[in-house]
């Protein structure tokens, strides 16, 4: 996996994976196969609901290892199937604070031999810090979808 931050406060990170591109696309849009995979490596998933349309909601809870609750969501923009996801991206910690809103967008490309290639771009963050700690979570979740793939051929 490629992990690439961008200058302007984004980070990317790009996996290949066996799997058809419309069996990849809806690993990300079927809200019961994203709850298999969508959450960090460390962490527990509490609950993943997913309307998934233009201006539909995601919401999804997660418990840290330290036992606190962290709240994530956002409103899908652009449903492109089977090629591009892009949805906002909010996070509310344990402790109540707040993130500003940020903005991913998912593209699957089509390889041979029936693979995928997906890029996740995430931008919009409000310090180079902040990217840098976001790359952790996703590629723990990306590590996660992964076995998840490999598991449900």
């Amino acid at each position: 996996m490629n992990v690439v931050l961008k200058p302007a406060q984004e980070l990317e990170l790009v996996r290949d994976y066996k799997a058809p591109r419309e069996r990849v696309f809806a690993a990300w849009t079927d809200p019961d196969k994203a709850a298999r995979w969508w959450v960090p490596q460390d962490c527990t998933l509490v609950s993943c609901k997913m309307d998934v349309r233009p201006g539909g909601g995601w919401h999804r809870r997660m418990q840290v290892p330290s036992g606190g609750i962290i709240a994530k969501w956002g409103e899908y923009r652009e449903i492109a199937a089977p090629e591009r996801l892009v949805f906002t991206y909010n996070t509310q910690y344990a402790d109540g604070a707040v993130d500003p809103e940020t903005l991913v967008t998912v593209t699957f490309e089509a390889l041979d031999a029936g693979r995928t290639r997906l890029t996740l771009r995430h931008e919009r963050f409000w310090s180079e810090p902040a990217a840098i700690s976001h790359t952790g979570g996703w590629a723990g979740a990306l590590e996660r979808f992964g076995e998840f793939m490999s598991a449900d051929d």
